[in-house]
C-alpha cells in the first residue's frame, strides 16, 4: 500500500496511508501488523486521519518496504486481527461526550426559556425516580441528596441550577463509565490467550499449527499446564482444569472423557483431546470481561472504605441541611448544605484512580487483576525471586551438547526437542530454539509425553523409554546410570551452567549445557527496590548449592534457597507470611505456581507456563525487571493519591457547607462548585501516577 511520510526523526516515522478513510477495523489490523514487523517498539494508528506513527530500533528501509507490502486482504495480515479492540469502545465515548456538551451550549443559547424549563423537568424525572426508589428501600445514598437538591431547586423555580446539577452529573457518570469500561477492557485484553499455535491430531500423529486454521470439529492435544484455546469437549484422557478465569475458583475440577472445557482454562495436571465446539472469538472466554465488572473481591481495601464512607456521610449530610434550617429559618442556607456531599467525589474519584493505576500498569507491560493486588504491592516488605527466567534472562540458550554412549550430539537434541516442545518453560524453549538453529527436524517420534512437575519429562521413543530432565529426576526417581567407563567425562561437566539430563534406556545419552546469564539490570533493581521499601529479598532454585550461591552473590538478594521443590517454595512463602511479612513472589513455571498462590501478590512472567499466568495476581513481559520499580512505584503513587483525594474531597466539600451555612455561598454556587470539584478530581484521578520513562530510572 502506498503511505506518505509527513514527520520522520531518530527512531520515529509518522506516516499517512494513501486511503480516504479508514474504518476501525482497519486502523486495528494496521496497528496489529507494525507491531508485528522486527524492530518496531511501538505502534499508534489513527483512524481518523488515515495516520500511523511508529517507533522503531531496526532498519527505517525494512520499515518502509513493510509499510509498503501491507495489504488489508493479505491472509498473513488478517491472521494478526485483535479479538477484542478498545479503538470502537474509545470512538463511542468520545462521540457520547462532544454530543453531550454539545447539546448543553445549544440549548442554553438557543433554547426559549420556557422550552429550557420543559427540557429540565423532562431530565430530572429520572434523578427523582432514582432517589424516591432508595428512601422507600429505607436507604439513604447519594441519590437522595441528588434527588432533593434537583427537586428542591425546581421546586424554587430555580431551574438554571437545577440544569447544571444534573448536566454535572451526566458528565461525571459517563466519565466514570468510560474511564471504567477503558480499563476493563485493557485489562481483558492483556488477560487475553496469549496462544498462538496448536497442536492438531492429524492422521493419527500431531501437527502444530497456527490457531487460526483450527476450525469446529477439528481434534487438538493440551498438555499439563498449557491454557486450553477453544472451548470443546475431550475426547480421551482425564485432566484437572483450573477454571478460575472463569468460574473464580481455584480449585482444580477433574474432567473426563464426555465433559465440557472452556476457552482460557488451564490443564494443572494430565493430558486430554478436545474436539473442538466454537471457534476464538465465540468462547465463553469472552466472559471475562462480565467476571472482571462483577467481581467485588478484586476492589482494594481503600476503595471499599471509601464506599462504605460515602454511603455513611450521606445521613449527616441530610442532618446538617435540616439543623442549618433549624437554626437559621433561611430555606437558602439549608439548600446550601443540601447541595454539597462528600459521596460523590468518594465514590467516583476512588475507583477511577485505581482503574487508572491499572491501566497504567499495562502501559509498561504488567497487567493486575484488581486494585487490591496493588494495595498489597504498596504495603509489601519482601519479594521472593525464582532465578530461572527472572532474575536470569527469560531466554537462556543452549551452549553445548554433550553425548554419552557413543551417541551423536545433534541426535540427542533432536530427540530433546521433540520431548521440550510440548511443554512451555524456558529451558524447555532452549532446546527446541537450538534444534531449529542446526536445522534439526523433529517430528513426532515418540508416543504420550508425561510431565512431573518440576523434574522432567518421559516419553517412549523406537520402544525404549526417554526421560529428561534434572539430577534428581533422572539417576534418583528414574534410576537411570552413567555409561561405563564416562564417570570421569560427567564429573568434569562445567558448574557455570545449567544442566538437563537425557537418559535412553535407563542410561544417560547427553547432558545439555543451558546457558542462563544474569540480567544486566538486576542488581539495579534490587537496589531500586530497596529503595522503596522493600526490606528482604530472597532467590529461591532448583540450581545446586555452588550455582545459586555464585548467583545470589552477583545479583546482591539478602538470602537465598537452593535445590528446592515446588512445595518448598510455597512453604517458604507461607513461613514469610506467618513472620508477619508482606510478600510478592515472581516465577514463570508451573512449579512455581503454588508459591504464587502463597503470596500476598504472585507475579507471573508472560512468556511463562499458562497455570503461573492463570493462578497469579499479576503478569509482566519481563522485558527489564525495572516493570517490577514500575509497579512498585505506580503502587505507592497510588495509595499517596487516594489519601490525598480524601483530604481534599473532606476539606473542599467541608469548606463549602460551612460557607453556605454562614450564608456566604449561594446554592447554585455551592452546588456548581461541589460538581465541578468532583468532575476535577475524577479527572485527576484518570491522570498518570508517573511520568513517562520514569520507571527505567533507578532509585537513588
Amino acid at each position: 500500500m502506498k503511505a506518505f511520510i509527513q514527520h520522520e526523526s531518530r527512531g520515529r516515522l509518522r506516516v499517512r496511508m494513501h486511503q480516504y478513510r479508514m474504518s476501525l477495523e482497519q486502523a486495528d489490523l494496521l496497528e496489529a501488523y507494525l507491531l508485528d514487523q522486527p524492530g518496531v517498539k511501538s505502534a499508534a494508528v489513527h483512524e481518523r486521519t488515515c495516520c500511523a506513527t511508529v517507533c522503531y530500533t531496526g532498519s527505517r528501509a525494512e520499515l518502509l518496504h513493510a509499510i509498503g507490502r501491507f495489504d488489508y486482504r493479505s491472509p498473513a495480515v488478517t491472521a494478526l486481527a485483535p479479538q477484542h479492540s478498545g479503538r470502537a469502545l474509545n470512538r463511542e465515548y468520545q462521540e457520547k461526550l462532544v454530543t453531550m456538551v454539545a447539546v448543553k451550549a445549544a440549548c442554553t443559547l438557543f433554547l426559549p426559556t420556557p422550552l429550557q424549563i420543559v427540557r429540565t423537568v423532562y431530565m430530572a424525572a429520572p434523578f427523582l425516580c432514582r432517589g424516591l426508589r432508595r428512601l422507600l428501600r429505607g436507604q439513604l445514598r447519594v441519590e437522595v441528596l441528588d434527588a432533593l437538591s434537583i427537586g428542591v431547586s425546581m421546586a424554587r423555580r430555580d431551574f438554571g441550577t437545577a440544569g447544571s446539577v444534573m448536566f454535572l452529573l451526566q458528565l461525571g457518570e459517563l466519565l466514570e463509565e468510560w474511564t471504567h469500561k477503558k480499563s476493563v477492557d485493557d485489562l481483558a485484553r492483556t488477560m487475553s490467550l496469549g496462544v498462538s499455535r496448536v497442536w492438531l491430531q492429524k492422521d493419527g500423529t500431531e501437527v502444530s499449527v497456527p490457531l487460526s486454521q483450527i476450525a469446529s470439529g477439528d481434534r487438538i492435544v493440551v498438555r499439563t499446564g498449557s491454557v486450553i484455546p477453544f472451548d470443546g469437549e475431550i475426547v480421551s484422557g482425564e485432566v484437572a482444569v483450573n477454571q478460575a478465569s472463569l468460574t473464580g475458583e481455584s480449585v482444580p475440577v477433574i474432567k473426563r472423557p464426555g465433559a465440557k472445557v472452556f476457552a482460557g482454562t488451564v490443564i494443572e495436571e494430565g493430558d486430554c483431546v478436545i474436539e473442538v465446539t466454537q471457534q476464538a472469538g465465540e468462547s465463553r472466554y469472552d466472559k471475562i470481561v462480565s467476571m472482571i465488572e462483577q467481581s467485588e473481591q478484586l476492589k482494594s481495601a481503600a476503595e471499599s472504605r471509601a464506599s462504605r464512607l460515602a454511603d455513611k456521610l450521606v445521613p449527616y449530610t441530610l442532618a446538617g441541611s435540616v439543623l442549618s434550617y433549624a437554626l437559621t429559618r433561611n430555606v437558602t442556607r439549608a439548600l446550601s448544605v443540601l447541595m454539597v456531599d462528600f459521596s460523590c467525589a468518594l465514590k467516583l474519584a476512588m475507583p477511577l484512580a485505581v482503574l487508572s493505576a491499572m491501566r497504567e500498569a499495562s502501559t509498561y507491560h504488567v497487567t493486575v487483576k484488581g486494585g487490591k493486588f496493588l494495595e498489597a504491592l504498596s504495603e509489601a516488605d519482601t519479594i521472593v525471586f525464582d532465578k530461572t527466567g527472572t532474575l536470569t534472562h527469560a531466554c537462556p540458550v543452549v551452549a553445548d551438547v554433550i553425548p554419552f554412549g557413543g551417541r551423536e550430539a545433534n541426535e540427542m537434541l533432536r530427540v530433546a526437542a521433540c520431548l521440550e516442545e510440548h511443554f512451555p518453560h524456558s529451558m524447555a524453549n532452549a532446546v527446541v530454539r537450538a534444534a531449529k538453529d542446526h536445522s534439526l527436524a523433529h517430528e513426532e517420534m515418540h508416543s504420550e509425553v508425561q510431565y512431573i512437575v518440576a523434574h522432567g519429562i518421559s516419553s517412549t521413543v523406537n520402544g525404549e523409554k526417554v526421560v529428561i530432565g534434572s539430577a534428581h529426576f533422572v539417576f534418583e526417581d528414574e534410576s537411570c546410570t552413567i555409561p561405563e567407563g564416562e564417570k570421569e567425562r560427567f564429573d568434569a561437566l562445567d558448574p557455570a551452567y545449567s544442566h538437563l539430563y537425557l537418559a535412553v534406556g535407563g542410561e544417560l545419552a547427553a547432558v545439555i549445557c543451558i546457558s542462563d546469564p544474569l540480567r544486566e539490570e538486576a542488581c539495579a533493581v534490587m537496589r531500586s527496590l530497596r529503595a522503596l521499601g522493600i526490606k528482604r529479598t530472597v532467590m529461591l532454585t532448583g540450581d545446586s548449592e555452588r550455582t545459586a550461591k555464585a548467583i545470589a552473590e552477583q545479583v546482591g538478594v539478602d538470602d537465598y534457597r537452593a535445590e528446592v521443590l515446588p512445595e518448598d517454595k510455597a512453604s517458604f512463602v507461607e513461613a514469610e507470611r506467618r513472620a508477619g511479612r508482606t510478600v510478592i513472589m515472581i516465577g514463570d513455571g508451573i512449579n512455581d505456581s503454588p508459591a504464587l498462590s502463597a503470596a500476598n501478590v504472585g507475579i507471573a512472567i508472560s512468556d511463562g507456563a499458562a497455570i503461573a499466568r492463570e493462578i497469579a495476581d499479576v503478569t509482566i513481559a519481563a522485558e527489564s525487571l525495572f516493570e517490577l520499580v514500575a509497579l512498585r512505584r505506580i503502587a505507592q503513587h497510588l495509595m499517596r493519591r487516594i489519601h490525598a483525594n480524601y483530604r481534599f474531597v473532606i476539606g473542599f466539600n467541608g469548606s463549602l457547607i460551612g460557607l453556605g451555612v454562614a450564608g456566604i455561598l449561594m446554592p447554585a454556587t455551592s452546588a456548581m462548585l461541589h460538581n465541578l470539584s468532583t468532575v476535577a478530581i475524577s479527572l485527576r484521578s484518570m491522570t498518570n501516577l508517573m511520568p513517562a520513562g520514569d520507571a527505567e530510572k533507578p532509585v537513588k
